[in-house]
């Protein structure tokens, strides 16, 4: 499970970087870049916590 949610972060983050470079050479369209960073922003917040540990304490 921890390994599915660590690929699916790196996929999201992906996804935030290549629309944008895809819109700048005029290969995606305005409305369908917000798209993909709106999907990959919301895969990021779902998948970032099933992975990383915050431990609190000593």
């Amino acid at each position: 499970m921890k390994r599915l949610a660590q690929l699916l972060s790196v996929l999201a983050l992906a996804g935030t970087l290549l629309p944008p470079c895809l819109f700048f050479a005029n290969r995606l369209s305005l409305p369908a870049t917000q798209q993909f960073l709106l999907a990959a922003a919301a895969l990021w917040f779902v998948s970032a916590p099933l992975w990383m540990e915050h431990k609190t304490g000593n």
